[in-house]
């Protein structure tokens, strides 16, 4: 018998969910993830004023949460699993977890509960979301992953858009208004559950089990999928060190935007609620359309490396902008935009193609679960600080901080920056590792 893996055409799994529509059902992670951070970080004040929390405990609060510790720990469970016992496992269980979470929140009536709902919501997501840029990645045609694959990253831009839009419409609710934006997501966690019960199965991750089931059944020594195969190769470590440089740093950036830009607005002058999510409302309805008009239309026509650099020259200076400059409402609006687009053909995006391409099929979940592990873990020390930091310091403190990140980012990606576009997982696969692994 060969130990060629046959061609993903040949290996048609149960489950009548494919497509575009198990593309958007898988994606739909990145929307309840970032949504989470959303939904917590226009909260986090009512939240604090409502229990009585210091600047510390907040920062506790979000550093457990999906953005930062709890999605750590989830990344690192559903990793391994995924490639285990197969990508659709992961989603049998991930958003039941999740809906009990955002069930917590909404009626936490003891800080205990928002506490747990947090854990429990950050868990889920990471659980799901590394292995969601994986199953997305293996089930698209060559030619058009990086399409497929900014399908996620659309869904990642269009949580935030939605979440601030609600809840710069229940600003007069208070706290409530809060409850219901965790009662929006429970509802679309629910929908998303219910799409993917018709999953197939990764039709790569079949065929690759099958051989390597084979050759057990043969006899012959067969590697254990999981972290210690995914360390024992040079190939793996260097592509770790690359990913977590490019999206590690960045996502120091991102991660303590997505929680804590309500606050940095209003350091910087801007009082209102309202106005605070109407500019992040602006930024991430910028990153929507440069994740569909940029990454995904470009992502697999144009020269990648350039296309990652004109992001990553864009959120640098956006952040030169706020730091530097006079802060003036119109200059606020600059900064938004710049990010917004920033973030639509920058480092996740990019991050969560590269990852699927630059790992073999039996650790390709794995090693996006380290890597989203690593990220959230220097997301979650940075959040216990930043709070206090933004306070003490002010933003042109914080802000030379997060240039310094986004600029090493840069320059990581732009280095080494892998060529990729138009090539099939298995092509790389025998590029990168001189052979199918």
């Amino acid at each position: 018998m060969s130990n060629t893996v046959p061609t993903p055409a040949l290996a048609r799994t149960a489950g009548h969910v494919r497509g575009w529509k198990a593309t958007i059902a898988v994606a739909m992670s990145n929307y309840i993830e970032a949504g989470s951070i959303i939904a917590l970080a226009t909260s986090l004040t009512l939240w604090q004023e409502y229990f009585g929390f210091s600047n510390w405990v907040v920062g506790l609060v979000a550093a457990l949460s999906a953005n930062a510790f709890g999605a750590a720990v989830g990344a690192m469970i559903g990793g391994p699993l995924g490639d285990r016992y197969g990508r659709k496992f992961i989603y049998t269980y991930d958003l039941i977890l999740y809906m009990l979470g955002t069930l917590l929140v909404v009626f936490a009536a003891q800080a205990w509960m928002l506490v747990l709902g947090v854990i429990l919501t950050g868990i889920a997501v990471g659980a799901g979301v590394p292995v969601a840029w994986t199953y997305i990645a293996e089930q698209a045609p060559g030619a058009k992953r990086a399409r497929h694959v900014g399908t996620a990253q659309l869904a990642w831009s269009l949580g935030p858009a939605v979440v601030f839009a609600i809840a710069t419409a229940l600003v007069p609710l208070g706290l409530l208004g809060s409850r219901l934006i965790f009662a929006h997501l429970f509802v679309v966690a629910f929908i998303t559950w219910w799409v993917r019960r018709g999953l197939a199965e990764s039709d790569i991750w079949v065929e690759q089990k099958k051989v390597r089931d084979d050759a057990a059944a043969r006899g012959e020594a067969v590697a254990h999928r999981g972290l210690k195969e995914l360390l024992s190769r040079r190939q793996n470590v260097t592509a770790l060190l690359f990913l977590i440089g490019v999206y590690g740093l960045w996502n120091m950036v991102a991660g303590q935007m997505g929680i804590f830009m309500p606050r940095v607005y209003e350091t910087a002058g801007v009082a209102s609620a309202a106005s605070q999510n109407l500019l992040q409302v602006l930024l991430w309805t910028m990153t929507v359309a440069a994740t569909y008009f940029g990454f995904m239309l470009l992502g697999d026509k144009v020269d990648r490396r350039l296309l990652y650099g004109i992001g990553a020259v864009l959120g640098l200076a956006a952040w030169v902008l706020l730091v530097f400059a006079h802060v003036t409402t119109p200059l606020l609006i600059a900064f938004a935009v710049l990010w917004g687009v920033s973030a639509g053909i920058g480092a996740q995006a990019f991050y969560a193609l590269w990852t699927a391409e630059m790992f073999a099929t039996p650790y390709r979940a794995t090693a996006q679960g380290v890597l989203f592990f690593a990220a959230r873990i220097l997301v979650g020390v940075l959040s216990y600080v930043f709070p206090t930091l933004l306070a003490a310091r002010g933003v042109p403190f914080v802000g030379m901080i997060m240039i310094g990140f986004l600029l090493v980012a840069l320059v990581i990606g732009v280095i080494g920056a892998p060529d990729t576009r138009g090539k099939s997982l298995e092509q790389i696969e025998k590029e990168r590792y001189g052979s199918a692994v």
